[in-house]
């Protein structure tokens, strides 16, 4: 239906090009960012800049009358609501493994169990960050810096050791908290979207929903 919808404004408006309409959806995002929704005491200045867009659009400010406007709108709004729960031990490793693919690493089993441990609690984001930093120990070594000006090669720096995930851990720390983490499944129980009923009453603890459709 959108391609048709499409194709008809194309047909009906031959000064219209895909590459202008392709174009709107960075504009429409930027609209977003500025017309969000009305809320009291809000800045004057917000409120001006907010009436003048609006009037911008409304006929825009005076146009030639032969003149014609294509507006495109659309929603961000998405039709499911789903929450991501952090990764577990399994997809914490394959992070790590994947962040050390392309390193110089003297990192063993033991050492990948014991970061597993170390980083309960951490996110996608969280991991990705301690792969960085912890790639960034061997170029904070002393003497690293007169060594690279005398033309050593990056690769002959030292592998990234454990020492250097242990200094990192130090520094990236779990962005999500434990209140945070019980916020989001309160709200995954009372707002999110499931497959099934079964999902839902897993995710709801165990609790029946009585019989009634939701």
């Amino acid at each position: 239906m959108r391609g048709v919808i499409l194709n008809e404004v194309v047909d009906a408006s031959p000064g219209v090009t895909w590459e202008e309409i392709a174009g709107l959806s960075y504009a429409k995002q930027s609209v977003d960012s500025v017309l969000g929704q009305r809320r009291e005491g809000e800045h004057d200045s917000t409120i001006r800049v907010k009436n003048e867009i609006l009037v911008q659009m409304d006929g825009v400010a005076g146009a030639d009358a032969n003149e014609s406007l294509l507006f495109v709108g659309a929603t961000n709004r998405p039709q499911q609501r789903l929450l991501i729960p952090l990764p577990d031990a399994a997809g914490r490793r394959e992070m790590l493994t994947r962040g050390l693919a392309d390193l110089v690493h003297a990192i063993g089993e033991a050492d990948i169990g014991s970061l597993l441990e170390a980083t309960d609690g951490y996110s996608g984001s969280d991991m990705a960050a301690l792969c960085r930093e912890a790639a960034m120990g061997p170029c904070r070594d002393p003497g690293f810096e007169a060594a690279l000006l005398s033309g050593v090669h990056s690769s002959e720096m030292r592998p990234i050791r454990l020492s250097d995930f242990e200094d990192a851990l130090g520094a990236i720390r779990a962005s999500v908290g434990p209140g945070e983490l019980a916020a989001f499944e309160e709200w995954n129980r009372n707002f999110g979207s499931f497959q099934s009923q079964a999902a839902k009453r897993q995710a709801m603890g165990g609790v029946s929903g009585g019989g009634g459709s939701t």
